[in-house]
């Protein structure tokens, strides 16, 4: 084999090494990897019951129903679908009708969205970045606002 030849035949095993280690990392990546949706997106992409995401909108008002053992049942809305979510366990104390969250969990085969976590607004002017993107898009909320109007 000519000097040449080994030095391709080197690039090429290099090559083929690097394919496989991006392959590998990005197979362990795909099932930590969580998509964020809002109530329309997650009806018109149907999302598949079981597969783990993040929903985030607003906290429909008068939806909030606390259930026994400190289960919580309320409704996530983008003011054009709703999402039923149901929570087990304590929510965040900004977490309020009219309010923006972001949940993540799985949607259940009777459209319900199971939360695992609830995560809610820390401050007056804070709102997550993709909920207020969602809002944006829908043209209910303007810059500068508190609340989505």
């Amino acid at each position: 084999m000519t000097r040449k030849q080994q030095r391709s035949a080197f690039i090429v095993t290099g090559l083929v090494i690097l394919g496989l280690a991006a392959a590998l990392v990005l197979t362990a990546l795909r099932d930590t990897i969580v998509f964020f949706y809002t109530p329309s997106e997650v009806v018109e992409k149907k999302v598949e019951p079981g597969v783990r995401f993040r929903l985030g909108g607003l906290v429909k008002d008068d939806s909030i129903e606390k259930l026994a053992d400190a289960k919580v049942r309320f409704t996530v809305t983008d003011t054009d679908k709703t999402l039923v979510v149901d929570y087990d366990g304590t929510l965040p104390d900004l977490f309020r009708e009219g309010q923006g969250v972001v949940t993540e969990g799985k949607l259940l085969p009777s459209g319900v969205f199971e939360a695992d976590t609830v995560l809610a607004k820390h401050d007056e002017n804070y709102m997550p970045k993709e909920v207020a993107d969602a809002l944006k898009a829908k043209g209910v909320w303007k810059e500068g606002d508190k609340k989505a109007q």
